[in-house]
């Protein structure tokens, strides 16, 4: 059984790997994930060995909270504007909360290094450090506590984590700024019984500055985190509230979430579907640049398929519901965006490795560096600030920071392009292709016949069209349906055929205008001994004769869409090879490759065999992005190593594929790459940053720049540093959120 719960209480990568690790022990639990930046854990157990509540309780057994998920779009409206004014007020709480410490630790800050600027600073004279040393110590204590105890958090969840051996970021600032307290509390002890020296032990100041600072850091970072989801708010807004429903002949406005399937629904012009479906009455147009990123509305007359969330145009439309709720188009997109945002890619994977062995490896070094400064014959108070300033620089939040929030932000930019991104995986795969396989039919092509050229032997071209229609009026062969299309498009008027009947295989013969006419292909007029001119032979023609004789030829071809050659310039733009795959017979096949400038073919693939055809090239080295949309490439896309389908395609390639591309672009492949490799380059920028950061900052705080003869770091210092570049991970990571 897999299940996912909302998880409460991290803080950083550690945290959840931590967790990962101590659920992953459980007895009946076959694999778990937890992702630090959507807060969640997904787990796959046996509820026969392990039940939902145990799970609740083992995750409690940490200190951190699991509660079910539950999607936003499956709830009433009030609900999600519940949710909504709640994670509000706990932002306000939590910014009422940083603003008093803050209030708090500018005082502090101000009386604890008056002494360092001689007269500069005025302090009453009842205060000072050399006048009054005990009152000067009470009253930054005074000031310190509350702030502590707002900063609560860090010790209740971090010194538990220290005891079960398992330390987070929360508990290099609980050991840090606890030992710093406890210190000044002792200097203080001492100044009370008369040894006014000890003033110089005074680390009230940098306990409450590195929590406060901790604070306002982890509290902009959760306000810009929370920015990475806001593709996913913006999808989930779609949907209308409520919807305008007529049932049992009454027509009334129902909450959208309890709409049925088979209901009416009328909507009127400039709103939103609330729901897919089909449209029975009026004509408009949808506007679906939200859900697909095509710019240009579609239109729409009855039986249109409509998606809930597209905006209607200038008509009043009626329609059908098909797809409510969870079973609709939008709900299947949100849904495959978070389990993208919730799947882990795998350098997210090797990054939480070095993540879950990086605190202990930091409490390590400030016991090493705390050691060697002692024995060199510093006192304690410089020993203490080494021991703080290492723990707080080095707390591991822009190394965790790193990757999912570039993920979370990369995969929701793809949702809003029409890019839908199945997982972490797939996202970091896709950077590495070097080969494109392209399906032919519905993907290169428009997947249906159009009139290419009309040769007329002795007639004009317009009666030509005009009686091959009539012949066919009532054929379902896609050559029929493209030369009653060419005709309408002529504007030609049909005449009605007499005796119409089909011929398997060959066509059609019928009566039209006194005339018996043959539409066909080559053997049908053969067969009934008419000659046929010798002029080369094409994949669709028809040809037409009249009272025995061929009076011209209709050649039809499945074209190539408008912008498939533009996304195969941008495939190759990228360095990807591009090889078609298709079931035509040869001469197709090299037309439409040397039409749309594909780098190879490969023809007369059966159903089934263009797997073996992914297969075939990636024993050459090659790392395979598959592009299809029907039944048969379903095999294929699973086979390659990123596998892409049309929106428009079949459901079987959709759950195939690794990535689904809303539209039926084949130029948003291209973007999928391009995106894929705009993510990877921000999470490697991410992980350089963040290592160069504690490479160059853990050294600084264990004193070696002073040891050089360089400053040395200060407690408040470092927590400010270590603040600022969880913030920088995660902006840069925002940057994406303007990628085009």
């Amino acid at each position: 059984m897999e299940k996912t719960y909302k998880i409460g209480g991290m803080h950083c990568a550690a945290c959840a790997v931590g967790l990962e690790k101590f659920m992953g022990t459980q007895s009946g639990v076959h694999s778990v994930s937890v992702n630090i930046a959507t807060e969640r854990m997904n787990i796959d157990f046996d509820e026969g060995v392990i039940t939902p509540d145990q799970i609740v309780l083992g995750v409690g057994k940490l200190a951190y909270t699991a509660t079910d998920y539950v999607p936003p779009e499956t709830l009433a409206a009030e609900e999600r504007k519940h949710l909504a004014e709640q994670a509000q007020k706990d932002w306000l709480a939590r910014r009422r909360e940083v603003i008093v410490c803050g209030c708090l630790a500018v005082p502090l800050l101000y009386i604890s290094m008056a002494h360092m600027a001689g007269g500069s600073l005025l302090l009453p004279g009842f205060m000072t450090e050399s006048a009054h040393p005990f009152v000067y110590g009470l009253v930054q204590f005074l000031l310190t506590v509350p702030i502590l105890w707002l900063g609560r958090a860090f010790y209740t969840a971090g010194i538990p984590a220290l005891v079960r051996r398992q330390p987070n970021m929360d508990s290099l600032v609980a050991m840090g700024t606890g030992c710093a307290f406890l210190y000044a509390i002792f200097s203080l002890v001492m100044i009370a019984l008369g040894h006014s020296s000890y003033t110089n032990g005074l680390f009230f100041d940098s306990a409450a500055i590195v929590v406060t600072l901790v604070m306002l850091g982890k509290t902009l970072e959760s306000r810009s985190k929370d920015r990475t989801g806001d593709a996913i708010r913006h999808l989930r807004e779609l949907t209308p509230e409520t919807a305008t429903v007529t049932r049992f002949g009454q027509t009334a406005e129902v909450p959208a979430n309890e709409l049925r399937e088979g209901d009416i629904v009328t909507v009127a012009p400039g709103a939103r579907f609330p729901c897919d479906g089909v449209v029975t009455e009026g004509r408009s147009s949808a506007d679906l640049s939200m859900l697909t990123g095509e710019s240009v509305p579609i239109g729409l007359e009855p039986e249109s398929e409509v998606t809930g969330g597209s905006i209607n145009g200038e008509g009043r439309i009626m329609l059908t519901a098909s797809g409510v709720g969870e079973s609709s188009r939008l709900a299947g997109i949100i849904r495959m965006v978070e389990d993208a945002q919730g799947r882990k890619a795998p350098i997210a994977r090797a990054v939480d490795k070095v993540a879950g062995i990086f605190v202990p490896i930091v409490l390590g070094i400030a016991v090493v560096s705390a050691v060697i400064w002692a024995a060199s014959g510093k006192d304690a108070a410089f020993v203490l600030n080494i021991f703080i300033s290492v723990l707080v620089i080095a707390c591991p939040c822009s190394l965790g920071l790193a990757t999912p929030t570039a993920i979370m932000t990369g995969t929701g930019r793809g949702a809003e392009l029409g890019i839908l991104y199945r997982s972490g995986e797939a996202l970091q795969i896709a950077s590495a292709v070097t080969c494109a396989a392209l399906d032919k039919t519905g993907t290169l092509t428009e997947g249906h016949p159009s009139v290419k050229k009309v040769d007329a032997y002795g007639i004009s071209e317009e009666e030509l069209v005009s009686i091959s229609a009539s012949a066919e009026e009532g054929s379902a062969h896609p050559v029929a349906k493209a030369i009653l299309a060419r005709a309408e498009a002529l504007g030609l008027s049909i005449p009605e055929a007499q005796n119409a009947r089909a011929i398997p295989g060959r066509g059609v013969s019928a009566d039209v205008g006194g005339r018996h006419i043959l539409v066909g292909n080559r053997a049908l007029l053969e067969d009934n001994g008419i000659f046929v001119p010798d002029d080369g032979v094409a994949t669709m023609v028809m040809y037409c004769a009249a009272d025995d004789v061929c009076i011209g030829r209709i050649e039809a071809v499945d074209v190539i869409k408008p912008d498939s050659m533009r996304a195969v310039k941008a495939l190759h733009s990228l360095g990807l090879r591009t090889v078609m795959l298709t079931g035509d017979n040869e001469n197709a096949a090299r037309a439409i490759a040397a039409e749309a400038e594909i780098d190879e073919f490969r023809a007369g693939i059966l159903p089934g065999g263009k797997a073996d055809a992914i297969r075939n090239l990636r024993a050459k080295g090659e790392k395979i992005l598959m592009v299809g949309d029907g039944i048969n490439d379903a095999p294929a896309l699973a086979e390659a190593d990123v596998g892409i389908a049309l929106g428009s395609g079949t459901d079987v390639a959709i759950e195939s594929a690794d990535v689904v591309l809303t539209g039926s672009s084949l130029g948003l492949a291209a973007d999928a790459v391009r995106l894929s490799r705009a993510v990877m380059r921000n999470i490697r920028e991410n992980l350089f940053w963040a290592f160069l950061y504690n490479c160059c900052g853990i050294p600084f705080a264990a004193g070696l720049f002073y040891a050089l003869g360089g400053p040395l770091l200060k407690p408040m210092f470092a927590g400010a540093a270590m603040a600022l570049s969880s913030i920088c991970v995660v902006t840069n990571a925002l940057r994406l959120k303007r990628w085009k």
